[in-house]
């Protein structure tokens, strides 16, 4: 899996694009969002670019040192400054901190990953923090079998389902939970129609 995204990041050109995607560019906006905020998957950077530029603390990582080489230059071209670290996720330092706010943009991971990082990066967003999250629902597929050009996982495993974002984050009001179909326009690898699952939450007090 690694060496696919280090293949797929080492191109002259930003697999997904420059700008940061839609909807967390909005949710960014619309919440005014500060202080710190954790980046999984995040690839060429070009969310934590734009969270920078909102004058947040960005934290991010990646399994892939291309995507890590490509955002640290488009951080240098827009004048900001990342935190980025390469590797799995329990062994890097970014696990060792508590965040403001944190954003699963398209980070689809295998099931069981997915529940340990979902669960922990739960536990290092402080009270009344906010998570953002879009990626492929299970519906996808259907979409995708039509224009493979929309890009995500080909495996229902790795896809996303209201109950599941329901279940992984029940610790957290929910502010927006919604399955919409978008089109996508982001780089070469989404294109097209795409069936996504939205959600902002709130972490709840204990």
């Amino acid at each position: 899996m690694k060496e696919m995204w280090d293949k797929r990041y080492g191109n002259t050109e930003y697999a997904y694009g420059e700008e940061p995607n839609a909807f967390f560019k909005k949710t960014l906006d619309k919440l005014d969002l500060k202080g710190s905020i954790l980046l999984p998957a995040e690839g060429e950077g070009r969310n934590a670019v734009y969270a920078a530029k909102k004058r947040m603390e960005v934290f991010a990582f990646d399994i892939s040192i291309e995507g890590k080489n490509k955002a640290l230059e488009l951080a240098k071209k827009e004048n900001v400054e990342i935190n980025y670290e390469v590797g799995e996720f329990f062994n890097l330092n970014v696990a060792n901190y508590s965040y403001d706010s944190a954003a699963f943009i398209y980070a689809h991971f295998p099931p069981s990953l997915r529940i340990s990082y979902h669960q922990k990066i739960s536990e290092l967003i402080k009270p009344n923090g906010i998570l953002i999250l879009e990626g492929f629902s299970k519906s996808h597929l259907e979409l995708q079998q039509h224009n493979p050009n929309a890009g995500g996982p080909k495996k229902e495993a790795l896809l996303f389902s209201i109950e599941m974002i329901k279940n992984d984050f029940s610790n957290f009001e929910i502010i927006q939970l919604e399955e919409k179909e978008i089109e996508l326009n982001e780089g070469e690898y989404h294109q097209g129609k795409a069936k996504v699952i939205r959600f902002i939450g709130k972490k709840i007090k204990m």
